[in-house]
Protein backbone atom coordinates (compact mmCIF):
# COMPACT_ATOMS: atom_id res chain seq x y z
CA UNK A 1 0.00 0.00 0.00
CA UNK A 2 1.46 3.20 -0.84
CA UNK A 3 1.86 5.39 2.05
CA UNK A 4 1.79 8.75 -0.66
CA UNK A 5 -1.39 10.53 0.69
CA UNK A 6 -1.82 13.92 -0.97
CA UNK A 7 -5.66 14.93 -0.24
CA UNK A 8 -7.29 14.79 3.42
CA UNK A 9 -10.13 16.83 5.13
CA UNK A 10 -9.27 17.98 8.52
CA UNK A 11 -11.16 19.25 11.43
CA UNK A 12 -9.74 21.89 13.32
CA UNK A 13 -10.48 24.09 16.40
CA UNK A 14 -9.13 26.33 18.57
CA UNK A 15 -8.42 25.42 22.30
CA UNK A 16 -11.24 27.15 24.33
CA UNK A 17 -10.09 30.18 26.25
CA UNK A 18 -10.30 30.58 30.53
CA UNK A 19 -12.72 31.88 32.37
CA UNK A 20 -11.80 34.76 34.65
CA UNK A 21 -11.51 34.30 38.70
CA UNK A 22 -14.22 35.83 40.87
CA UNK A 23 -11.72 36.65 44.18
CA UNK A 24 -11.31 39.46 46.84
CA UNK A 25 -7.94 40.36 48.18
CA UNK A 26 -7.79 39.40 52.30
CA UNK A 27 -4.83 39.52 54.90
CA UNK A 28 -4.30 40.70 57.90
CA UNK A 29 -6.21 43.94 59.39
CA UNK A 30 -7.27 44.20 55.90
CA UNK A 31 -10.24 42.15 55.12
CA UNK A 32 -11.74 43.21 52.28
CA UNK A 33 -8.41 44.93 50.11
CA UNK A 34 -10.53 44.75 46.36
CA UNK A 35 -11.16 42.86 43.98
CA UNK A 36 -8.52 40.69 42.87
CA UNK A 37 -9.15 38.08 40.18
CA UNK A 38 -6.99 37.15 37.03
CA UNK A 39 -7.71 36.91 33.47
CA UNK A 40 -8.29 33.18 31.90
CA UNK A 41 -5.67 32.26 29.43
CA UNK A 42 -6.24 32.22 26.03
CA UNK A 43 -7.26 29.26 23.66
CA UNK A 44 -4.22 27.78 21.38
CA UNK A 45 -4.39 28.28 17.52
CA UNK A 46 -3.84 26.05 14.67
CA UNK A 47 -1.55 27.09 12.16
CA UNK A 48 0.05 24.98 9.40
CA UNK A 49 3.78 25.79 8.46
CA UNK A 50 5.60 25.26 5.34
CA UNK A 51 8.32 22.69 6.51
CA UNK A 52 11.54 21.30 3.79
CA UNK A 53 11.64 17.99 6.02
CA UNK A 54 7.93 17.41 5.12
CA UNK A 55 6.72 15.24 2.01
CA UNK A 56 3.38 13.86 2.66
CA UNK A 57 0.08 14.57 4.31
CA UNK A 58 0.04 10.77 5.58
CA UNK A 59 0.23 12.11 9.32
CA UNK A 60 -3.11 14.05 8.64
CA UNK A 61 -4.78 10.90 6.92
CA UNK A 62 -3.87 8.59 10.17
CA UNK A 63 -5.25 11.62 12.49
CA UNK A 64 -7.90 14.18 10.96
CA UNK A 65 -9.03 15.59 14.38
CA UNK A 66 -6.49 18.61 15.50
CA UNK A 67 -7.27 21.10 18.68
CA UNK A 68 -5.50 23.51 20.35
CA UNK A 69 -4.64 23.65 23.73
CA UNK A 70 -7.08 25.62 26.27
CA UNK A 71 -6.34 28.88 28.36
CA UNK A 72 -6.08 28.27 32.26
CA UNK A 73 -8.74 30.00 34.16
CA UNK A 74 -7.76 33.05 36.13
CA UNK A 75 -6.51 32.84 39.57
CA UNK A 76 -6.29 35.14 42.64
CA UNK A 77 -3.82 37.08 43.85
CA UNK A 78 -3.99 39.11 40.57
CA UNK A 79 -2.49 36.11 38.36
CA UNK A 80 -3.75 35.02 34.78
CA UNK A 81 -3.97 31.81 33.23
CA UNK A 82 -1.37 30.78 31.26
CA UNK A 83 -2.59 30.53 27.46
CA UNK A 84 -3.03 27.48 25.79
CA UNK A 85 -0.06 25.76 23.50
CA UNK A 86 -0.57 26.72 19.86
CA UNK A 87 -0.74 23.48 17.11
CA UNK A 88 2.13 23.60 14.75
CA UNK A 89 1.03 21.43 11.94
CA UNK A 90 4.19 21.51 9.45
CA UNK A 91 3.39 20.66 5.62
CA UNK A 92 5.21 20.75 2.51
CA UNK A 93 6.22 22.99 0.43
CA UNK A 94 2.91 23.62 -2.41
CA UNK A 95 0.06 22.46 -0.23
CA UNK A 96 -3.31 24.49 -1.11
CA UNK A 97 -5.70 24.98 1.92
CA UNK A 98 -9.94 24.67 1.01
CA UNK A 99 -12.97 24.94 2.68
CA UNK A 100 -15.34 22.59 2.28
CA UNK A 101 -16.72 24.26 -0.78
CA UNK A 102 -13.55 24.23 -2.56
CA UNK A 103 -12.66 27.67 -2.48
CA UNK A 104 -9.21 28.55 -1.66
CA UNK A 105 -7.98 30.09 1.98
CA UNK A 106 -4.15 29.67 1.61
CA UNK A 107 -1.66 28.97 -1.12
CA UNK A 108 1.57 27.57 0.90
CA UNK A 109 4.68 28.21 -1.06
CA UNK A 110 8.32 28.98 0.54
CA UNK A 111 9.35 27.24 3.44
CA UNK A 112 8.15 29.16 6.86
CA UNK A 113 5.27 30.24 5.11
CA UNK A 114 2.43 29.64 8.00
CA UNK A 115 -1.48 30.02 8.13
CA UNK A 116 -3.77 29.93 10.83
CA UNK A 117 -6.65 28.07 10.04
CA UNK A 118 -8.41 28.04 13.62
CA UNK A 119 -7.79 30.95 16.20
CA UNK A 120 -8.16 29.93 19.74
CA UNK A 121 -10.93 31.59 22.01
CA UNK A 122 -10.69 34.57 24.37
CA UNK A 123 -10.21 33.83 28.24
CA UNK A 124 -12.52 35.80 30.38
CA UNK A 125 -11.35 38.83 32.56
CA UNK A 126 -11.57 38.87 36.03
CA UNK A 127 -13.20 40.79 38.49
CA UNK A 128 -10.01 43.19 39.02
CA UNK A 129 -10.41 43.86 35.33
CA UNK A 130 -14.05 44.52 35.52
CA UNK A 131 -13.71 47.16 38.49
CA UNK A 132 -14.14 50.50 38.37
CA UNK A 133 -14.71 53.53 40.00
CA UNK A 134 -18.77 52.70 40.03
CA UNK A 135 -18.38 49.46 40.42
CA UNK A 136 -15.92 48.97 42.93
CA UNK A 137 -16.27 44.93 44.13
CA UNK A 138 -17.48 43.24 41.34
CA UNK A 139 -18.93 39.86 42.30
CA UNK A 140 -18.68 38.08 38.88
CA UNK A 141 -16.34 37.61 36.15
CA UNK A 142 -16.39 36.71 32.32
CA UNK A 143 -16.06 33.20 30.70
CA UNK A 144 -13.91 31.73 28.18
CA UNK A 145 -15.14 31.73 24.58
CA UNK A 146 -14.69 28.72 22.77
CA UNK A 147 -11.91 28.57 19.97
CA UNK A 148 -12.83 28.72 15.97
CA UNK A 149 -13.59 25.16 14.19
CA UNK A 150 -13.45 24.43 10.54
CA UNK A 151 -13.30 21.70 8.13
CA UNK A 152 -10.72 22.17 5.68
CA UNK A 153 -9.52 20.09 2.78
CA UNK A 154 -5.54 20.35 2.19
CA UNK A 155 -4.61 19.30 -1.45
CA UNK A 156 -0.39 18.74 -2.18
CA UNK A 157 0.43 20.17 -5.69
CA UNK A 158 4.29 19.17 -5.61
CA UNK A 159 6.78 22.19 -6.82
CA UNK A 160 8.19 21.31 -10.16
CA UNK A 161 9.49 23.03 -13.18
CA UNK A 162 8.98 20.36 -15.75
CA UNK A 163 5.80 17.77 -15.85
CA UNK A 164 6.59 14.74 -17.16
CA UNK A 165 3.24 13.64 -19.20
CA UNK A 166 2.06 10.35 -20.95
CA UNK A 167 0.62 7.07 -21.26
CA UNK A 168 0.88 4.39 -18.40
CA UNK A 169 4.59 2.49 -19.39
CA UNK A 170 5.68 5.19 -21.34
CA UNK A 171 8.85 5.73 -19.35
CA UNK A 172 8.25 8.86 -17.61
CA UNK A 173 9.86 7.37 -14.39
CA UNK A 174 12.75 5.92 -15.96
CA UNK A 175 13.69 9.53 -17.25
CA UNK A 176 13.59 10.88 -13.73
CA UNK A 177 15.72 7.93 -12.99
CA UNK A 178 18.06 8.69 -15.46
CA UNK A 179 18.39 12.14 -15.28
CA UNK A 180 18.04 13.10 -12.02
CA UNK A 181 19.16 11.00 -8.36
CA UNK A 182 15.57 9.94 -7.77
CA UNK A 183 15.15 6.42 -7.86
CA UNK A 184 11.38 5.79 -8.31
CA UNK A 185 9.39 1.88 -8.68
CA UNK A 186 10.75 1.00 -12.24
CA UNK A 187 8.87 -2.03 -13.87
CA UNK A 188 7.73 -3.34 -16.94
CA UNK A 189 3.39 -3.51 -16.71
CA UNK A 190 1.52 -0.61 -16.47
CA UNK A 191 0.25 1.61 -13.44
CA UNK A 192 3.85 0.80 -11.98
CA UNK A 193 4.01 4.15 -10.31
CA UNK A 194 1.41 4.92 -7.84
CA UNK A 195 2.32 8.52 -6.80
CA UNK A 196 4.13 11.46 -8.21
CA UNK A 197 8.08 10.99 -8.55
CA UNK A 198 9.99 14.47 -8.10
CA UNK A 199 13.58 14.70 -9.11
CA UNK A 200 16.48 17.22 -9.83
CA UNK A 201 17.47 17.58 -12.60
CA UNK A 202 21.23 19.49 -13.25
CA UNK A 203 21.43 20.96 -16.84
CA UNK A 204 24.79 23.20 -17.11
CA UNK A 205 24.07 26.50 -14.31
CA UNK A 206 20.36 25.39 -14.43
CA UNK A 207 19.23 23.35 -11.65
CA UNK A 208 15.44 22.68 -11.61
CA UNK A 209 12.49 19.74 -10.85
CA UNK A 210 10.69 17.60 -12.91
CA UNK A 211 7.67 15.41 -11.64
CA UNK A 212 5.58 12.89 -13.82
CA UNK A 213 2.04 12.54 -13.58
CA UNK A 214 1.15 8.46 -13.46
CA UNK A 215 -1.78 6.81 -14.65
CA UNK A 216 -2.59 9.02 -17.38
CA UNK A 217 -4.96 7.45 -19.67
CA UNK A 218 -8.19 8.00 -22.18
CA UNK A 219 -10.88 9.37 -19.65
CA UNK A 220 -8.98 10.63 -16.86
CA UNK A 221 -11.01 13.68 -17.14
CA UNK A 222 -13.70 11.68 -16.14
CA UNK A 223 -12.16 9.44 -13.32
CA UNK A 224 -10.83 6.61 -14.95
CA UNK A 225 -7.02 5.73 -14.56
CA UNK A 226 -5.07 8.00 -11.50
CA UNK A 227 -3.93 10.64 -13.87
CA UNK A 228 -6.80 12.87 -12.75
CA UNK A 229 -5.88 12.60 -8.91
CA UNK A 230 -2.67 13.83 -9.93
CA UNK A 231 -2.83 16.29 -12.65
CA UNK A 232 -2.32 18.70 -9.64
CA UNK A 233 0.86 18.26 -9.18
CA UNK A 234 1.77 19.66 -12.83
CA UNK A 235 -0.55 23.09 -12.33
CA UNK A 236 2.48 24.85 -11.16
CA UNK A 237 4.93 23.69 -14.11
CA UNK A 238 6.47 26.21 -16.38
CA UNK A 239 6.33 23.41 -19.19
CA UNK A 240 4.81 20.22 -20.08
CA UNK A 241 7.48 16.91 -21.58
CA UNK A 242 5.41 14.54 -23.56
CA UNK A 243 6.66 11.44 -23.13
CA UNK A 244 5.39 9.04 -25.85
CA UNK A 245 6.51 5.06 -26.08
CA UNK A 246 7.54 4.22 -29.63
CA UNK A 247 8.23 1.08 -28.82
CA UNK A 248 4.52 -0.03 -27.36
CA UNK A 249 3.00 -3.40 -27.90
CA UNK A 250 -0.23 -2.63 -28.60
CA UNK A 251 -1.44 -3.03 -32.10
CA UNK A 252 -3.61 0.10 -31.99
CA UNK A 253 -1.56 2.60 -30.45
CA UNK A 254 1.12 5.01 -31.90
CA UNK A 255 3.38 8.18 -30.29
CA UNK A 256 0.40 10.61 -32.36
CA UNK A 257 -2.51 8.75 -31.65
CA UNK A 258 -1.22 9.01 -28.00
CA UNK A 259 -0.26 12.67 -27.79
CA UNK A 260 -3.58 13.34 -29.48
CA UNK A 261 -5.38 11.52 -26.50
CA UNK A 262 -2.89 13.21 -23.30
CA UNK A 263 -3.91 16.56 -25.31
CA UNK A 264 -7.42 16.12 -24.83
CA UNK A 265 -7.35 15.10 -21.58
CA UNK A 266 -5.29 18.58 -20.45
CA UNK A 267 -7.46 20.10 -22.61
CA UNK A 268 -10.93 18.92 -20.34
CA UNK A 269 -8.71 19.55 -16.84
CA UNK A 270 -9.70 22.96 -15.25
CA UNK A 271 -6.51 24.33 -13.57
CA UNK A 272 -6.91 25.52 -10.11
CA UNK A 273 -7.42 29.26 -9.33
CA UNK A 274 -4.75 29.10 -7.06
CA UNK A 275 -2.42 29.04 -9.27
CA UNK A 276 -3.16 32.18 -10.95
CA UNK A 277 -0.44 34.43 -11.58
CA UNK A 278 0.33 38.01 -10.56
CA UNK A 279 -2.30 39.54 -12.65
CA UNK A 280 -4.86 36.83 -11.68
CA UNK A 281 -5.05 35.27 -14.46
CA UNK A 282 -4.83 31.08 -15.06
CA UNK A 283 -2.77 29.38 -17.40
CA UNK A 284 -4.27 26.66 -18.90
CA UNK A 285 -2.10 23.02 -19.15
CA UNK A 286 -2.16 23.14 -22.77
CA UNK A 287 -1.16 26.75 -22.95
CA UNK A 288 2.51 26.27 -21.23
CA UNK A 289 5.51 25.55 -23.65
CA UNK A 290 5.73 21.81 -24.39
CA UNK A 291 8.49 19.95 -25.96
CA UNK A 292 7.90 15.91 -26.99
CA UNK A 293 10.12 13.36 -25.65
CA UNK A 294 10.33 10.34 -28.51
CA UNK A 295 11.08 7.77 -25.86
CA UNK A 296 12.73 4.36 -26.44
CA UNK A 297 15.06 4.61 -29.74
CA UNK A 298 17.26 2.31 -28.16
CA UNK A 299 15.29 -0.82 -29.61
CA UNK A 300 14.77 -0.77 -33.24
CA UNK A 301 11.42 -0.77 -33.59
CA UNK A 302 11.72 1.89 -31.52
CA UNK A 303 14.35 3.94 -33.26
CA UNK A 304 12.38 3.29 -37.00
CA UNK A 305 8.83 5.23 -35.43
CA UNK A 306 10.44 7.86 -33.98
CA UNK A 307 11.76 8.32 -37.76
CA UNK A 308 8.78 7.85 -38.99
CA UNK A 309 6.63 10.36 -36.74
CA UNK A 310 9.41 13.16 -36.18
CA UNK A 311 8.46 14.79 -39.40
CA UNK A 312 4.96 15.18 -38.56
CA UNK A 313 5.00 15.93 -35.02
CA UNK A 314 7.59 18.94 -35.95
CA UNK A 315 5.32 20.20 -39.01
CA UNK A 316 3.05 21.10 -35.67
CA UNK A 317 5.53 23.07 -34.38
CA UNK A 318 6.52 20.77 -31.52
CA UNK A 319 10.37 20.54 -30.65
CA UNK A 320 11.31 16.78 -30.66
CA UNK A 321 13.84 14.84 -28.94
CA UNK A 322 15.08 11.33 -29.63
CA UNK A 323 15.94 9.92 -26.14
CA UNK A 324 16.10 6.57 -24.82
CA UNK A 325 16.18 5.78 -20.96
CA UNK A 326 17.95 2.90 -20.78
CA UNK A 327 21.35 4.18 -22.69
CA UNK A 328 21.01 7.98 -21.71
CA UNK A 329 20.78 8.61 -25.57
CA UNK A 330 19.38 12.83 -26.70
CA UNK A 331 18.97 12.96 -22.73
CA UNK A 332 21.73 15.83 -22.37
CA UNK A 333 20.19 17.70 -25.50
CA UNK A 334 16.20 17.26 -24.12
CA UNK A 335 18.13 18.26 -20.90
CA UNK A 336 19.17 21.53 -21.90
CA UNK A 337 15.93 22.28 -23.77
CA UNK A 338 14.07 21.72 -20.44
CA UNK A 339 16.52 24.40 -18.67
CA UNK A 340 15.81 27.05 -21.38
CA UNK A 341 12.48 26.75 -20.92
CA UNK A 342 12.94 26.96 -17.43
CA UNK A 343 15.21 30.27 -17.14
CA UNK A 344 12.86 32.07 -19.40
CA UNK A 345 9.93 31.36 -17.28
CA UNK A 346 11.91 33.01 -14.33
CA UNK A 347 13.14 35.39 -15.70
CA UNK A 348 9.53 36.99 -16.85
CA UNK A 349 8.79 36.04 -13.17
CA UNK A 350 11.26 38.55 -11.90
CA UNK A 351 10.42 41.09 -14.74
CA UNK A 352 7.13 40.99 -13.80
CA UNK A 353 5.94 43.74 -11.65
CA UNK A 354 4.81 42.61 -7.79
CA UNK A 355 1.16 44.08 -7.97
CA UNK A 356 0.48 45.06 -4.35
CA UNK A 357 -2.76 46.06 -3.34
CA UNK A 358 -2.87 49.19 -1.65
CA UNK A 359 -3.81 49.39 2.00
CA UNK A 360 -7.04 50.64 2.58
CA UNK A 361 -8.37 51.41 5.69
CA UNK A 362 -12.33 51.60 6.09
CA UNK A 363 -13.41 53.27 9.59
CA UNK A 364 -16.50 52.46 11.00
CA UNK A 365 -18.85 55.11 10.17
CA UNK A 366 -20.12 57.14 13.48
CA UNK A 367 -23.45 56.28 12.79
CA UNK A 368 -23.26 52.58 11.53
CA UNK A 369 -24.06 49.97 13.95
CA UNK A 370 -22.27 47.11 15.40
CA UNK A 371 -25.43 44.75 15.17
CA UNK A 372 -28.34 44.09 13.48
CA UNK A 373 -32.38 43.13 14.06
CA UNK A 374 -34.19 41.21 12.38
CA UNK A 375 -38.01 40.59 12.93
CA UNK A 376 -39.22 37.05 12.42
CA UNK A 377 -42.34 34.83 13.31
CA UNK A 378 -42.09 32.18 14.93
CA UNK A 379 -45.76 29.97 16.33
CA UNK A 380 -47.56 33.11 14.96
CA UNK A 381 -45.80 34.77 17.40
CA UNK A 382 -43.07 37.88 16.80
CA UNK A 383 -39.12 36.92 17.39
CA UNK A 384 -36.54 39.36 17.04
CA UNK A 385 -32.80 38.53 16.20
CA UNK A 386 -30.38 40.18 17.09
CA UNK A 387 -27.07 39.52 15.02
CA UNK A 388 -23.19 40.80 15.35
CA UNK A 389 -20.17 40.28 16.23
CA UNK A 390 -20.30 41.85 20.37
CA UNK A 391 -23.47 41.12 21.21
CA UNK A 392 -22.62 37.42 20.67
CA UNK A 393 -19.74 37.29 21.97
CA UNK A 394 -20.86 39.08 25.25
CA UNK A 395 -23.63 36.68 25.74
CA UNK A 396 -20.73 34.14 25.45
CA UNK A 397 -18.88 35.32 28.14
CA UNK A 398 -21.97 35.83 30.59
CA UNK A 399 -22.05 33.55 33.21
CA UNK A 400 -26.02 33.01 33.38
CA UNK A 401 -25.80 31.62 37.37
CA UNK A 402 -24.79 34.86 38.61
CA UNK A 403 -27.19 37.77 38.49
CA UNK A 404 -24.84 40.60 38.81
CA UNK A 405 -22.92 39.26 35.55
CA UNK A 406 -26.87 39.14 33.58
CA UNK A 407 -26.97 42.33 34.62
CA UNK A 408 -23.85 43.65 33.33
CA UNK A 409 -24.88 42.12 30.16
CA UNK A 410 -27.95 44.14 30.34
CA UNK A 411 -25.84 47.41 30.76
CA UNK A 412 -23.48 46.24 28.19
CA UNK A 413 -26.19 45.64 25.77
CA UNK A 414 -27.78 48.95 26.67
CA UNK A 415 -25.46 51.15 26.14
CA UNK A 416 -24.33 49.47 22.37
CA UNK A 417 -28.62 50.91 21.81
CA UNK A 418 -29.73 47.15 21.59
CA UNK A 419 -32.84 48.35 23.54
CA UNK A 420 -33.32 51.70 21.99
CA UNK A 421 -33.68 50.06 18.69
CA UNK A 422 -35.93 47.17 19.85
CA UNK A 423 -38.32 49.99 20.66
CA UNK A 424 -37.73 51.55 17.68
CA UNK A 425 -38.73 48.38 15.53
CA UNK A 426 -42.00 48.01 17.77
CA UNK A 427 -41.03 45.06 20.25
CA UNK A 428 -43.14 45.08 23.22
CA UNK A 429 -42.72 43.68 26.67
CA UNK A 430 -42.37 40.08 26.36
CA UNK A 431 -41.23 39.16 23.20
CA UNK A 432 -38.84 36.92 22.39
CA UNK A 433 -35.17 38.33 21.77
CA UNK A 434 -32.84 35.91 20.40
CA UNK A 435 -28.66 37.00 20.30
CA UNK A 436 -26.85 34.74 17.68
CA UNK A 437 -27.94 32.16 15.19
CA UNK A 438 -30.07 28.93 15.56
CA UNK A 439 -28.20 28.21 18.74
CA UNK A 440 -28.46 31.34 20.27
CA UNK A 441 -29.62 32.43 24.20
CA UNK A 442 -33.61 33.16 24.62
CA UNK A 443 -35.20 35.82 25.99
CA UNK A 444 -38.13 37.07 27.33
CA UNK A 445 -37.15 40.64 26.83
CA UNK A 446 -38.22 43.38 29.78
CA UNK A 447 -37.54 46.81 28.78
CA UNK A 448 -37.52 47.67 32.34
CA UNK A 449 -33.76 46.71 32.43
CA UNK A 450 -31.90 49.62 32.66
CA UNK A 451 -27.96 50.57 33.25
CA UNK A 452 -27.12 51.87 36.94
CA UNK A 453 -26.77 48.38 38.53
CA UNK A 454 -23.35 50.02 40.16
CA UNK A 455 -25.25 52.35 41.72
CA UNK A 456 -27.64 50.08 43.75
CA UNK A 457 -26.57 48.61 47.34
CA UNK A 458 -26.99 44.54 46.63
CA UNK A 459 -25.06 41.83 48.18
CA UNK A 460 -21.84 40.60 45.60
CA UNK A 461 -23.28 38.69 43.25
CA UNK A 462 -26.62 40.12 42.89
CA UNK A 463 -28.52 42.51 40.98
CA UNK A 464 -31.57 44.32 42.63
CA UNK A 465 -33.16 44.86 39.15
CA UNK A 466 -33.25 40.95 38.87
CA UNK A 467 -34.93 39.72 42.28
CA UNK A 468 -38.77 38.59 41.45
CA UNK A 469 -38.03 39.05 38.44
CA UNK A 470 -41.56 37.13 37.20
CA UNK A 471 -43.19 39.64 39.53
CA UNK A 472 -41.75 42.62 38.84
CA UNK A 473 -44.26 45.53 37.73
CA UNK A 474 -43.47 47.66 34.43
CA UNK A 475 -43.29 51.04 33.72
CA UNK A 476 -46.89 51.90 33.71
CA UNK A 477 -48.02 49.46 36.61
CA UNK A 478 -45.15 51.49 38.76
CA UNK A 479 -46.62 54.78 37.44
CA UNK A 480 -50.25 53.89 38.44
CA UNK A 481 -49.21 52.10 42.00
CA UNK A 482 -47.78 55.93 42.68
CA UNK A 483 -50.77 57.90 41.43
CA UNK A 484 -53.19 55.90 43.35
CA UNK A 485 -50.67 56.10 46.49
CA UNK A 486 -50.89 60.24 46.27
CA UNK A 487 -54.58 59.81 45.70
CA UNK A 488 -55.01 58.04 48.62
CA UNK A 489 -53.13 60.56 50.89
CA UNK A 490 -54.91 63.45 49.31
CA UNK A 491 -58.09 61.90 50.78
CA UNK A 492 -56.68 61.19 54.01
CA UNK A 493 -55.83 64.84 54.40
CA UNK A 494 -59.56 66.00 52.85
CA UNK A 495 -61.28 63.73 55.77
CA UNK A 496 -58.77 64.49 58.76
CA UNK A 497 -58.96 68.27 57.33
CA UNK A 498 -63.42 68.13 57.77
CA UNK A 499 -63.02 66.07 61.21
CA UNK A 500 -60.95 69.45 62.22
CA UNK A 501 -63.52 71.52 60.94
CA UNK A 502 -66.48 69.47 62.65
CA UNK A 503 -64.15 70.08 66.12
CA UNK A 504 -63.78 66.20 66.37
CA UNK A 505 -60.08 66.44 67.21
CA UNK A 506 -60.56 69.15 69.76
CA UNK A 507 -62.86 66.50 71.91
CA UNK A 508 -60.68 63.78 71.75
CA UNK A 509 -57.81 66.09 73.24
CA UNK A 510 -59.50 67.04 76.10
CA UNK A 511 -60.59 64.08 76.75
CA UNK A 512 -57.09 62.51 76.51
CA UNK A 513 -55.94 65.22 78.77
CA UNK A 514 -58.26 64.47 81.51
CA UNK A 515 -57.78 60.67 81.38
CA UNK A 516 -54.07 61.22 81.74
CA UNK A 517 -54.46 63.71 84.79
CA UNK A 518 -56.52 60.59 86.88
CA UNK A 519 -53.91 57.61 85.95
CA UNK A 520 -51.48 60.64 87.42
CA UNK A 521 -53.35 61.00 90.35
CA UNK A 522 -54.01 57.11 90.98
CA UNK A 523 -50.23 56.50 90.37
CA UNK A 524 -49.02 58.82 93.00
CA UNK A 525 -52.00 57.32 95.49
CA UNK A 526 -50.06 53.72 94.87
CA UNK A 527 -46.90 55.20 95.78
CA UNK A 528 -48.11 57.06 99.33
CA UNK A 529 -49.62 53.94 100.41
CA UNK A 530 -46.64 51.83 100.00
CA UNK A 531 -44.50 54.18 102.03
CA UNK A 532 -46.45 54.34 104.95
CA UNK A 533 -47.18 50.61 104.84
CA UNK A 534 -43.34 50.01 105.00
CA UNK A 535 -43.45 52.48 108.25
CA UNK A 536 -46.01 50.49 110.24
CA UNK A 537 -43.91 47.54 109.88
CA UNK A 538 -39.98 49.19 111.10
Amino acid sequence: MASFVDRVVLHVSGGTGGHGCVSVHSEKFKPLGGPDGGKGGDGGSVTFRVSDQTTTLLDFHHAPHRRGGNGQPGMGDWRDGKDGASLILEVPDGTVIKDRDGNVLADLVGIGTEYIAAAGGQGGLGNNALSSLKRKAPGFALLGIAGSEADIVLELKSIADIALVGFPSAGKSSLIAAMSAARPKIADYPFTTLIPNLGVVQAGDVRFTMADVPGLIEGASEGKGLGHNFLRHVERCAAIVHVLDCAALEADRDPISDLAIIERELDRYDVDMSFAGADGDVVPLNARPRLIALNKVDSPDGRDMAGFVRADLESRGYRVFEVSAASHEGLKALGFAMAEIVMAARKAQADMAVKVAPVVLRPRAVNESSFTIHREERNMLPLFRVRGEKPERWVEQTDFQNEEAIGYLADRLAKAGVEKELFRIGATPGDTVVIGGDNGMIFDWEPTMMGGAEHLAAPRGTDLRLLDLGDRPTRSQKRQEQQDRRDAKSAARAEMAAEREAGIWTELSDDRTTSKAHSIAADLAAEGSSEHTGAAQD
